[in-house]
């Protein structure tokens, strides 16, 4: 069973998805690849882990960095879930580019693009810290210009 909720951001509604036991779902409405992984019986319902994940998005979206990660199950193939964990690493107010990663995991910038591009929990895994080799704002399934204003609001250094 697939528990949704939505949750109003100040850049858009996010909907939400769970299992019993972790978050599979994070999208801005209408997103790329959005509900990708929601595959079988859907059910809109409150759940405890929906419950950390607002708590987790409104300190997000307060300014503040979230000091814990909800239960998270990450459906994808291998070579993705790889992807994601290094993401999963890139700090609270830091970018990497699609290149430093490809270096990390062995593989093309574009190989990391696709991988980043499908990452089903946007923001708790934060493939909007991924940039362009020369720092611009490339390949954001949410947008470039929230992918801007996710990094502004991190206060990151973009070029």
């Amino acid at each position: 069973m697939t528990y949704t909720q939505s949750y109003n951001s100040p850049l858009g509604r996010i909907v939400l998805a769970s299992r019993e036991d972790a978050l599979i779902g994070l999208w801005f409405e209408s997103q790329k690849y959005f509900g990708r992984t929601l595959c079988e019986e859907v059910v809109e319902k409150e759940t405890s882990i929906l419950r950390e994940v607002h708590h987790w998005l409104d300190i997000y979206f307060s300014g503040s960095r979230p000091d814990f990660v909800p239960p998270l199950r990450l459906l994808g193939t291998p070579f993705q879930q790889q992807v994601w964990q290094h993401l999963l690493a890139i700090p609270y107010g830091a970018t990497t580019t699609y290149a430093q990663l490809a270096l990390t995991c062995h593989t093309s910038a574009r190989a990391i693009g696709g991988a980043v591009g499908r990452n089903p929990i946007s923001l708790i895994v934060p493939c909007h810290r991924v940039i362009a080799s020369d720092g611009s704002l490339t390949g954001y399934a949410g947008g470039t210009d929230r992918k801007k204003a996710l990094l502004e609001m991190e206060q990151c250094l973009i070029g």
